[in-house]
């Protein structure tokens, strides 16, 4: 059965209230609403980081999942962060849902690159921006307990 990164979202990204919205010319849209409970400084009503952080970690692993698939014809296999580097550039606007657009832009036989942006309302004006790699093929099931 084909990878649909539409209809899949880990626990965590679940937990938060993530859609995954569309994929256009290899480009994942997800859209986080807004949350009171989501909210890191209630002063401000400001969205906290580690949701941007959250969001756009799972947009990128998203992406990847979804060129694997169109590269190889299956997104079989699990993928773990190696490294993401987020740049933030602003708070996201208080009381507003939160966006991000990932881009898988290289995919090797066993490392995938992807570059992402958040914004509330307009993917040309970020809120954070990011640079993720993803290693490939990493095992999805535990070995099996080894007796004494």
């Amino acid at each position: 059965m084909p990878f649909d990164p539409l209809n899949f979202s880990p626990p965590f990204g679940q937990a938060i209230g993530l859609e995954f919205m569309q994929i256009e010319n290899g480009e994942l849209t997800v859209r986080a609403p807004y949350a009171e409970h989501l909210v890191g400084d209630p002063d401000t009503g400001v969205i906290h980081g580690g949701v941007i952080t959250a969001m756009l970690d799972n947009a990128c692993g998203r992406v990847v999942q979804h060129a694997r698939e169109h590269a190889a014809g299956t997104a079989s296999g699990a993928i773990a962060t190696l490294d993401l580097r987020i740049d933030y550039m602003g708070p996201a606007a208080p009381g507003k849902d939160l966006y991000a657009k990932a881009l898988c832009y290289r995919l090797t036989r066993n490392v995938a690159f992807v570059r992402a942006r958040a914004y509330t309302d307009d993917p040309d004006d970020p809120i954070a921006t990011c640079v993720a790699t993803f290693m490939l093929g990493t095992p999805s099931e535990r070995p099996p307990e080894s007796t004494p």
